[in-house]
């Protein structure tokens, strides 16, 4: 068995775009500047093997970035983290709620017993000249029996 990351990835992009809380949703971290809206932008971040491979095969943590953008002049500004933290909300409850995208992962580590956790860090960042309000979502996906062992 490979790591099917592009279909991984397509289902990450396309649940966010199914929530309807999105301009647009990026399957790769910008270069650029983002659209104006709400933008969402979705990349791999790491790879690593875990402790619950079994005997001839290996399960794997892929945590995956789910980066929200808003830039920090939309208006009004009050707005800007409530509309944030609600599309942040609306993604997390389906990634807690035993979200599989469609089979493709064995479960979201949400608490944490091979990573971090489910995760969301708030921030800013500067692209383009312009600046954003960011919260990016580490999501921590455990995929079963990726790689085979030689025993």
């Amino acid at each position: 068995m490979t790591l099917n990351i592009k279909g991984i990835l397509d289902a990450v992009v396309s649940h966010a775009m199914a929530s309807g809380k999105f301009e647009q949703v990026n399957g790769h971290e910008p270069a650029n500047a983002p659209s104006l809206g709400l933008t969402a932008a979705v990349w791999t971040d790491s790879i690593q093997a875990v402790r619950s491979s079994g005997l001839d095969s290996t399960t794997a943590l892929l945590a995956v970035n789910v980066r929200l953008y808003t830039s920090v002049q939309s208006e009004p500004a009050d707005a800007i983290d409530p509309d944030l933290v609600d599309a942040v909300d609306v993604l997390c409850a389906a990634y807690v709620d035993g979200y599989t995208f469609g089979g493709l992962v064995r479960q979201v580590d949400v608490l944490g017993q091979h990573s971090q956790g489910l995760l969301v860090r708030a921030g800013y960042i500067q692209q383009s000249g312009a600046v954003f309000r960011v919260m990016t979502i580490t999501l921590p996906l455990i995929v079963n029996d990726l790689w085979r062992q030689t025993p």
